[in-house]
């Protein structure tokens, strides 16, 4: 006979976002740009000249060296993964499993909790204001009650967009009592950055962890490419938990290459934010609430309809958005990603046409 899935598994459902058919996809906060001709073409040419019949570098060295130079740090204070969702899952695996526990402020990235159940991670739970921002005495409270291994913070944080400031990311950090993860997806739109706090942390004391992607900003969510700066003890207790030759070959050529297209990334970071403040200033004149963003995504509530209302309107106008209106926190919310200008229009005018 099979042998029954794990007790703890059996209520856990995956975490999946609507597959339809449509012409405008707003719905997964990918980049609406695809990667640069000149890295294709030098990815291919890279591609040629791999021996795919050997197993890849299994320390990541070369792309891990051209990342530490990005960001200014020392190679062992990164890890590199297939995906950052690999990367929470390594941490988790590291550090979490049955006796131990983890934090999560909803509403925020579901995944955080996701995997950490996976690992036989218990979760501790914190609520956020109503405005969705950081309530740091019930950060307090929750820190002192669970005493997690790993606290978690997504700046910007996704669904609801916001990035956490400075003081608050040290005001947490001061009251973690294990890591601190700052999971920074969409932290190339926002202007703070959990990196500066990392950089200037001395290394006895270093708790301050920071997951990036390539899937965004990058134009590789294809690709599946994420990573992780912090601590040294941190990155090998990753690789401790990482099964042998884990990222291929391909992948680590690709993200190293794209490192060589800042320029292209941070203009299409800007033309992004421009397109963002646009559609947030014609939320305004709509019947729908609304939140700050720092991320290429803003969350909405229409006023007058339910989310499933409006979602499956713009579904038959072929434009798909992400419903958030069962997540915690988040009744009646949707949320869209920031496409091109083209894109964009289109979803205005289905979302005008939805709410009349």
């Amino acid at each position: 006979m099979r042998p029954a899935v794990r007790p703890d598994l059996r209520r856990l459902s995956g975490y999946h976002s609507a597959l339809v058919d449509v012409e405008v996809r707003l719905n997964t906060n990918e980049s609406p740009f695809g990667p640069p001709e000149a890295w294709r073409t030098e990815l291919t040419a890279a591609v040629a000249r791999l021996d795919l019949n050997r197993y890849p570098d299994r320390h990541v060295s070369a792309l891990r060296h051209e990342l530490a130079q990005h960001h200014g740090v020392a190679v062992e204070q990164v890890y590199c993964a297939n995906g950052s969702n690999e990367v929470l899952q390594s941490l988790l695996l590291a550090y979490g499993g049955p006796g131990r526990t983890v934090a999560v402020f909803e509403p925020t990235y579901q995944l955080h909790a996701h995997i950490a159940r996976i690992t036989g991670t218990d979760v501790a739970v914190g609520q956020r204001t109503d405005d969705h921002a950081l309530d740091l005495a019930e950060v307090a409270r929750v820190l002192a009650d669970s005493k997690p291994v790993m606290t978690f913070l997504c700046s910007p944080n996704n669904p609801t967009g916001r990035a956490e400031p400075a003081e608050v990311v040290d005001a947490v950090a001061a009251l973690a009592p294990g890591l601190l993860v700052v999971d920074e997806a969409y932290g190339q739109f926002a202007r703070t950055t959990a990196l500066e706090r990392l950089k200037h942390e001395r290394p006895e004391d270093a708790v301050t962890v920071v997951v990036r992607t390539f899937s965004k900003t990058w134009s590789m969510a294809g690709v599946r490419l994420g990573y992780l700066v912090g601590p040294p003890e941190v990155v090998e207790a990753c690789q401790a938990v990482t099964l042998p030759y884990h990222l291929d070959a391909v992948k680590q050529e690709a993200g190293r290459l794209a490192l060589r297209y800042t320029a292209e990334m941070e203009a299409r970071v800007a033309l992004l934010v421009e397109e963002r403040g646009r559609v947030a200033a014609r939320f305004g004149s709509l019947p729908v609430d609304t939140w700050p963003s720092d991320a290429n995504f803003i969350l909405f509530r229409p006023r007058n309809q339910t989310a499933s209302a409006v979602w499956n309107g713009l579904v038959e106008r072929s434009v798909l958005v992400r419903d958030c209106s069962t997540w915690p926190g988040l009744s009646g919310c949707l949320r869209v990603t920031v496409g091109t200008p083209e894109e964009n229009d289109r979803f205005l005018e289905a979302l005008e046409a939805c709410l009349q």
